[in-house]
């Protein structure tokens, strides 16, 4: 059996949405997908709204509409961890980042621990909240419960700076059982592709010119 892989929740992502994709971009490496504006503006913010939350530096004039929001994070009671970096081994056990035997690796914008309580934000810098996705708040309460074991409630949420909107949600260390199954499911199917080398391609709105593969079939950009 080939080793267990590691991966993340946007590798997840990838696969799902295209394993040919996932393949060219993961696995052969013969593919970079450029990094869009959106990307770039996305890490500023997220970096600007680490160094305010963890260390008090202000916020640029341009953005200070954001400061707000994040004001109510950075003053609420708690140690905070900003972009922490969290591992799990395939055991579900805590583990470092870089381990070698680390099989799933997340990045939480912030965590903030309140005793037996966690809250946990992802940034987000869309302009609309309308297609909201909360299983990466999922999947980063599941590794803070590994990490923390007095956390016994997760609340999450993704704050989106340029939507004025906060979506939440919250977790139950009793229901980690129930929703490690369809992870482990998931990437059992990733694992089941990389033991048979097969990464059928798989049609998706990216087919309309966004993907970098342009030798794929589905591909209707330019070849």
């Amino acid at each position: 059996m080939t080793k267990p892989i590691t991966w993340s929740y946007s590798s997840l992502a990838l696969y799902q949405q295209c394993p040919k994709k996932y393949y060219h971009l993961k696995v052969a490496k013969d593919i970079k997908e450029p990094l869009g504006e959106a990307i770039i503006f996305g890490n500023e913010i997220h970096k600007i709204a680490e160094e305010y939350v963890g260390k008090g530096r202000p916020i640029p004039e341009k953005y200070s509409h954001i400061e707000p929001a994040l004001k109510v994070l950075k003053d609420m009671p708690g140690e905070k961890l900003c972009e922490n970096k969290l591992g799990l081994t395939a055991e579900l056990k805590p583990c470092g980042f870089f381990d070698k035997n680390v099989w799933w690796r997340g990045v939480a914008d912030l965590i903030i621990l309140q005793g037996d309580t966690a809250l946990t934000v992802d940034y987000k810098t869309g302009k609309s909240s309308k297609f909201a996705e909360l299983k990466q708040l999922e999947i980063v309460s599941l590794a803070i419960f590994k990490h923390f074991p007095e956390v016994k409630k997760v609340k999450a949420g993704l704050m989106f700076l340029f939507a004025d909107d906060f979506i939440k949600t919250a977790y139950l260390a009793d229901s980690q059982d129930e929703l490690w199954g369809s992870w482990v499911s998931d990437v059992g199917q990733l694992q089941a592709s990389v033991e048979s080398n097969m990464w059928n391609p798989k049609p998706n709105f990216t087919c309309r010119g966004w993907c970098p593969v342009t030798s794929c079939d589905h591909n209707q950009g330019e070849k």
